[in-house]
């Protein structure tokens, strides 16, 4: 127990007693889940740091329907040890963790913005950013409509508490009081893994992805992780890093990295650096 008037040790600074810890990584499939299993919900939330600390992200299933199919589709390679089997839960298949290889990353201030976005946002935007400000709503907002659900309330609760913890950040962009984009994610050291975005203005997100960049970039921050590759990742700026080199990255000897969430104009982004 902390003394009085300190805060509890958090999952910053306590040893990973996690099942993340034995787990080789390295050698894990690449485009496929690396394990399944383990736990979410608010008091796993150093599990869940410690599966980011290690180079994997959740992806739960949206149901009995989804957990099955993951039973079909890699029950064959978890027997055959070449997919890992943790502890905890009723079913493991309800939980899927992934580590691709390679990994899409972005500088922090490497987002591509775009010449007419930047020249829109320098002339004519009134659009402004903040960072931790909503991170409730942006979480809400990232799980809206979106098919198959991933984002489940068992694991929206769990970043609640990293968030709360120091260890989720999130960056809003916002036209006056209305909530237009955001993005969300968790900090390992220097590298911030980015989970979702939203947008209900064109290109809006992609200002919270690049506003959070600086940010993150400005406090210290080395590298952004886009975590799964694709054509839109690639015109935010993602380049394919190894995932040996990326797990490298995250063991950076860097404390942790808190961006700051002052109340910015969104205009500076589109000014040349």
């Amino acid at each position: 127990m902390s003394p009085a008037g300190a805060p509890d040790a958090g999952p910053f600074d306590a040893p990973d007693m996690s099942p993340f810890g034995v787990l080789d990584v390295r050698h894990g499939p690449a485009d496929g889940p690396v394990a399944f299993g383990g736990r979410l919900g608010p008091p796993a939330a150093g599990e869940l740091l410690a599966a980011y600390r290690h180079g994997l992200f959740p992806l739960p299933a949206a149901d009995e329907y989804a957990s099955a199919y993951n039973e079909a589709v890699y029950g064959d390679a978890v027997e055959a040890g070449e997919v890992a089997l943790l502890p905890g839960g009723a079913d493991p298949y309800v939980l899927a963790w992934w580590s691709p290889d390679p990994r899409p990353v972005i500088a922090p201030g490497g987002v591509r913005l775009g010449s007419r976005l930047a020249r829109r946002l320098r002339n004519r935007s009134s659009w402004w950013t903040s960072a931790d400000r909503a991170f409730g709503r942006v979480l809400a907002a990232c799980a809206e409509a979106r098919q198959p659900v991933w984002l489940t309330e068992e694991l929206a609760a769990t970043l609640m508490r990293l968030h709360e913890l120091g260890a989720a950040h999130s960056g809003e962009v916002w036209e006056g009081e209305e909530l237009i984009g955001g993005v969300f994610g968790v900090a390992v050291g220097p590298v911030l893994s980015l989970d979702s975005m939203f947008h209900r203005r064109p290109d809006a997100a992609r200002v919270a992805v690049a506003d959070l960049g600086a940010r993150f970039g400005a406090a210290g921050g080395r590298l952004l992780d886009a975590q799964w590759d694709g054509p839109h990742v690639r015109s935010l700026g993602a380049e394919p890093m190894a995932r040996s080199r990326y797990l490298a990255e995250l063991s950076g000897e860097v404390g942790a990295v808190i961006p700051d969430g002052a109340p910015l104009s969104a205009a500076r982004l589109g000014r040349p650096s």
